[in-house]
């Protein structure tokens, strides 16, 4: 699979649904980037002459960045009360697939390569869903569309016309829609049908960059209006 299959969270009452991922061998370079990092020829001195080095290596492990999307080549932090934002590493092109609207048009997803992208994926069923869609609609406006383009995808099954009424009860009348109902682009994460993005829980916003690179993702409802939540797109609109 094109992508790093990593659990984030768990379920909870009123929080994003969480579903299991498959299992696997972890290695350190599947981990979220939430670790200390020491050069090799640092440590290799730490081995070799540990009556020199046992003060050093003490004082580097205290004073090391951690997490390590301090360091200015990672995003910045971004954490929700349920989550936190996972970065995929190597980074990937995102897959050359076409986007289908609600309106009926469709579009490649690589046609908004130029853009830093939040590719969220929803569902009528999901409360958090229902509370952070509103807030989607709001940021479209905050940003410049020539900057970041919000692809809200909804993964329903029950057809166009519940999907019309759910957001017209939720007055959520400019955000753009897009529709995946055969889990072609989306599937859960214990799931192996070929989609390109696994769903570890609902609601769950993939970051692509304006490279058109998948960067990583954050599972639940993140208030993208709060000055955190600026501060990180910002680092892609801007970079």
């Amino acid at each position: 699979m094109p992508y790093e299959r990593d659990r984030v969270g768990a379920a909870r009452d009123g929080a994003a649904t969480f579903y299991p991922s498959p299992e696997r061998t972890e290695k350190s370079s599947d981990r979220p980037r939430m670790y200390m990092r020491l050069s090799t020829s640092f440590m290799m001195t730490c081995i070799q002459r540990p009556n020199f080095a046992l003060l050093l290596c003490a004082l580097a492990g205290a004073s090391a960045p951690f997490p390590a999307h301090a360091q200015s080549d990672a995003p910045p932090t971004l954490q929700t009360g349920d989550s936190q934002f996972v970065e995929l590493l190597p980074r990937s092109l995102a897959p050359q697939i076409m986007l289908d609207r609600l309106d009926g048009k469709s579009i490649p997803l690589n046609a908004l390569r130029g853009k830093a992208v939040l590719l969220s994926f929803w569902a009528t069923w999901c409360p958090p869903c229902r509370r952070e869609l509103p807030i989607l609609e709001r940021l479209q406006k905050t940003f410049d569309a020539a900057t970041l383009e919000i692809v809200a995808i909804s993964i329903d099954k029950a057809g166009k016309p519940t999907i019309e009424r759910f957001l017209d009860g939720l007055n959520v009348k400019h955000l753009r829609i897009y529709l995946d109902p055969t889990g072609r682009i989306a599937e859960h994460a214990n799931q192996e049908t070929g989609a390109p993005f696994p769903l570890y829980g609902m609601p769950i916003t993939y970051v692509i960059d304006r490279k058109g690179s998948v960067v990583g993702y954050i599972t639940g409802e993140v208030n993208w209006l709060s000055a955190e939540g600026i501060a990180f797109l910002k680092y892609f609109t801007d970079g």
